[in-house]
């Protein structure tokens, strides 16, 4: 197994509603610099202040815009995740806030925000349905755990993931500058609490009477801040996790081991 994996925080504004634009500065993004996994934020393929238009704008996993993902995946020998608003695979007419995960091998892998944001000025519940369980992704050799914003409050997802071998967290969000206190208050905590890499990527700019102040993130597995993007700015860094610093950590401060042994 390969012990280093290279993470980019691809923080870049969307235009809302244009998927053909938002996936052309997907491009941009991944020629910069390269990796094996690129992260864009929550609901980055239609932006996240769309409202109605969400069931005009949302796909299946077989559409043209995943598809067009996948193309650039291949070209970049490269995983991307990002958000989109995706139709059930089983249930017609229900759609979810889901962060999907294309590989250069065609492979298509999908997680459905279980705790969805209905309070202030979020709205989701009025267009998604919530999911029900956890994805553990799998890059080449290593296993990630994926949720999506307001899931990162639920230290038992997080948990969950820990314990069936992730060795990264992947938050993506949209949150806007009133919410910024409290993720980089999460972040940290969520790494301690699980000896994992945490990594977070947010919307930037504005859209509609949202400010999304970017400032994407990542905690080692003991809590120490390894990046950090500007804030209110396009921006992208790349962090490598390694799994011997992980099993290290792990066992300086066995919180996961505690836990299974009970």
């Amino acid at each position: 197994m390969k012990d280093k994996m290279r993470i980019a925080l691809a923080q870049t504004p969307c235009k809302l509603g244009d998927k053909a634009e938002n996936i052309a500065r997907m491009r941009k993004m991944m020629e910069r610099k390269e990796a094996d996994l690129y992260v864009f934020p929550e609901l980055y393929l239609t932006g996240y202040m769309v409202r109605d238009d969400i069931f005009r704008l949302a796909e299946g996993l077989d559409g043209d815009s995943v598809q067009a993902i996948m193309d650039l995946s291949e070209e970049h020998n490269a995983h991307v995740l990002f958000g989109m608003a995706a139709w059930d695979d089983e249930l017609p007419g229900v759609l979810r806030n889901s962060a999907v995960m294309v590989s250069p091998d065609a492979r298509v892998q999908r997680y459905d925000k279980i705790n969805l944001a209905s309070f202030g000025p979020f709205e989701e519940g009025f267009y998604f349905g919530a999911g029900n369980s956890g994805t553990l992704m799998d890059i080449d050799d290593h296993r990630i755990g994926v949720v999506v914003c307001y899931d990162l409050f639920f230290p038992e997802l997080v948990r969950s993931y820990a314990l069936s071998g992730a060795e990264a967290i992947v938050c993506i969000s949209a949150s806007p500058v009133t919410s910024r206190d409290f993720f980089e208050k999460l972040i940290p905590a969520r790494a301690v609490e699980n000896t994992a890499y945490i990594i977070y990527v947010n919307q930037v700019g504005t859209q509609l009477n949202q400010v999304f102040f970017g400032g994407s993130e990542a905690a080692g597995p003991r809590g120490d801040r390894i990046a950090k993007n500007r804030y209110f700015e396009r921006d992208m860094n790349i962090i490598e996790t390694s799994l011997s610093d992980l099993q290290a950590a792990r066992r300086n401060r066995p919180t996961v081991r505690d836990t299974v042994s009970r």
